[in-house]
């Protein structure tokens, strides 16, 4: 994370978010308030964690942040750039998606985990939007043990103990996997193009792993791929096309609806 100041140098922003935790006193009072009312409303999710194995408190922890990081911090800075990208795109990509999502949806009955599976261009357009615009780019980790790191033509030792920054792009856009890396190419995983997800890192991660306790990938990736499909299919189950005005924020992309054509039935 960066908070994109000009005027601040990057040595003093590292030493102050990057370096060590920030004390919880300075939004503990807050935090408990929430989660006080988060817990009545998840009562049944934390007696089921009990159930499991977990501590009632361990658990409303765990769906404190996947709550307020992962679903509302990640997802709003994911939705607003595939939109922004399929936008961008024109109205070609819009009917294609239209075509597809209506069609599919007809011949399975409505929206389903089976009907999802069968939008290969969904699929990819959504792939697409999370490779070139990774929702979260930037990672931290302390090396744990000595670790060489490889590149196409080259090799890196990481001392342990060492800090080590990646940076998501500079996987996601590899010229050496992808061809026109920063163009969004909404058919680059349709077909035998879908083995080139394995290369798409942005749930720090290859997209084909799975997340584990002791990995760093994203443990809610699945979930924001299925959700990132269901909001093209949701919207494009309502409108036949749109135009947005985009820009940039200081994390992420911006989107403004300038026009909506609702669907003709």
């Amino acid at each position: 994370m960066t908070l994109g100041l000009k005027f601040l140098p990057n040595f003093v922003e590292d030493l102050f978010l990057h370096t060590f935790p920030l004390p919880s006193f300075l939004v503990k009072s807050g935090y408990e308030k929430v989660r006080k009312d988060f817990d009545e409303a998840i009562a049944p999710l934390l007696d089921e964690a009990e159930r499991l194995g977990l501590s009632r408190d361990e658990a409303s922890h765990n769906m404190m942040f996947i709550t307020g990081f992962n679903a509302y911090g990640g997802l709003k800075l994911s939705f607003p750039a595939l939109l922004k990208y399929v936008a961008l795109a024109g109205e070609e990509l819009h009917r294609r998606l239209c075509r597809e999502i209506r069609a599919v949806v007809e011949a399975e009955g409505g929206v389903t985990l089976a009907a999802l599976e069968r939008m290969s261009l969904t699929k990819s357009v959504a792939w697409e939007a999370l490779r070139i615009e990774p929702p979260v780019q930037f990672q931290y980790a302390r090396a744990r043990e000595d670790v060489t790191i490889k590149s196409h033509d080259a090799c890196y030792l990481i001392k342990k103990g060492e800090v080590i920054c990646g940076f998501q792009p500079i996987a996601t856009k590899d010229p050496m996997i992808f061809s026109d890396p920063d163009e969004f190419d909404p058919d680059r995983f349709v077909g035998e193009g879908e083995k080139l997800i394995k290369y798409v890192y942005w749930s720090n991660g290859r997209e084909t792993d799975d997340p584990t306790a002791s990995n760093k990938q994203c443990p809610a990736k699945d979930m924001v791929v299925l959700l990132s499909r269901m909001m093209l299919v949701e919207f494009f189950l309502r409108y036949d096309t749109f135009s947005a005005e985009v820009g940039k924020l200081l994390l992420g992309s911006s989107l403004m609806f300038k026009s909506l054509t609702t669907r003709y039935t």
